[in-house]
């Protein structure tokens, strides 16, 4: 199993920057990648960016350019650099890894979220 634990989320002003971060524990050999999603409340959770443990990351458009998404060597813990932060911006934010279980079948886990707010 993997357990995740978010951070770096909080308020904002229009411009500014933040920087999240999601650390895994357990079983974090098995990881098969991790990222960032966020939801409208009543909505579907969407993409924000993601990285596999080879590095291949992926973005959402209305992010590429002002979000980096990185990770450490361990492949463990996860950081998204938010830069010039819009009001659109503001949602909560969830950390989601894919890993393999023992069985060798791919399971998601979610973070609770962290939220981010964007304004003046």
């Amino acid at each position: 199993q993997v357990q995740l634990v978010e951070s770096g989320g909080g308020p904002v002003q229009p411009g500014g920057s933040l920087r999240l971060s999601c650390a895994a524990s357990g079983s974090v050999a098995s990881i098969k990648a991790m990222g960032w999603y966020r939801q409208v409340p009543g909505k579907k959770r969407t993409l924000v960016a993601s990285i596999t443990t080879d590095g291949i990351t992926d973005y959402a458009d209305s992010v590429k350019g002002r979000f980096t998404i990185s990770r450490d060597s361990g492949n463990s813990t996860i950081y998204l650099q938010m830069n010039m932060l819009k009001p659109e911006d503001t949602d909560v934010y969830y950390c989601k890894v894919l890993y393999l279980d023992r069985w060798g079948y791919e399971v998601e886990y979610w973070a609770r979220g962290t939220a981010v707010t964007v304004s003046a």
